[in-house]
């Protein structure tokens, strides 16, 4: 194994252990929203330059390098997987209703929540992650089962 496909596995068991652990209690939209601000906070500790280092990484090799952009992909698909197993949870539980599409809206809000870590990169502010994530969880919310 590279070095470069060495570093991919460690954050990439970083990052997943951390966002399991995170979403494995979430049963609520409030919980959610939780999870929502546990990563805006990181990423305010740091100004808004916390970005993800999957995110990081697959900019700097998914272009260049086959094996490395396998072993990225790999682990964003393990990623947005924990956020549709969540949602599926919340349809199943009846907070969200049966129209819910968990597949679509976890890869919607992954796609937000890595949008908003560039943005915030790039502006020094946590303001557009948190705008991200709000306007995706904005949708996860309309289908609320009230």
């Amino acid at each position: 194994m590279t070095l470069l496909l060495a570093e991919i596995e460690v954050q990439s068991r970083s990052v997943l252990a951390r966002e399991e652990a995170r979403l494995a209690g979430v049963r609520t939209l409030d919980g959610l929203r939780r999870w929502r601000d546990a990563l805006v906070e990181a990423n305010t500790l740091h100004d808004g330059s916390y970005g993800c280092a999957l995110g990081a990484l697959c900019a700097q090799l998914s272009d260049d390098d086959d094996r490395s952009r396998a072993a990225l992909a790999s682990a964003f698909d393990s990623w947005r997987q924990l956020l549709i197993e969540t949602l599926a949870r919340l349809r199943d539980l009846g907070v969200l209703t049966i129209e819910a599409d968990p597949d679509k809206l976890g890869t919607g809000l992954l796609a937000a929540l890595q949008g908003g870590h560039i943005l915030a990169q790039n502006a020094r502010s946590p303001r557009p992650m948190a705008d991200a994530l709000d306007m995706a969880l904005d949708r996860i919310d309309a289908f609320a089962d009230r």
